[in-house]
């Protein structure tokens, strides 16, 4: 319990960090998104090191929703969807860092800045996996948030 508690301060710091070391940038995500891109990148090289190559894309993303997912976060995601053609969705319908926020609507457009590191570690981690995708995240209601990863084919 107690590193869940750090890693939620060490997470509240980041934010307020990055976000007020420059005022004229405080819309500004990308740092706290790169953060999160090296940091999951990092993590996967941990958590796959005994791990076989995964068979597909399908499989790799299960991983991520799994293992990569509970290792961060002491839950699995509650939902994965996908069009089969490059478009995943994850779905949290209790995320760790937006659970301590109101769940009025008037707190909805400081959700981004919560969820930002996390579309960088999901990034990260599915780089360092063979995966080049745009993560982007979606809150709608308190503290459900949907991530929406777009792989880049090419």
């Amino acid at each position: 319990m107690a590193e869940e508690a750090i890693f939620e301060f060490l997470h509240s710091e980041i934010v307020n960090y990055t976000l007020t070391k420059d005022n004229s940038k405080e819309n500004d995500l990308s740092t706290l998104e790169y953060i999160g891109f090296t940091t999951g990148y990092r993590i996967i090289e941990r958590l796959t090191r005994e791990w076989p190559r995964f068979k597909d894309e399908l499989d790799t993303m299960k991983f991520i929703c799994t293992d990569f997912w509970s290792s961060i976060y002491r839950k699995q995601i509650d939902n994965l969807r996908t069009n089969h053609q490059g478009v995943y969705v994850l779905q949290d319908n209790a995320f760790r860092f937006l659970t301590r926020l109101s769940s009025g609507s008037q707190y909805l457009e400081h959700a981004p800045k919560f969820v930002a590191f996390t579309c960088g570690l999901v990034r990260g981690g599915l780089a360092n996996l063979g995966i080049t995708s745009t993560v982007t995240a979606e809150v709608q209601t308190m503290p459900s948030c949907k991530f929406h990863i777009q792989v880049n084919r090419s």
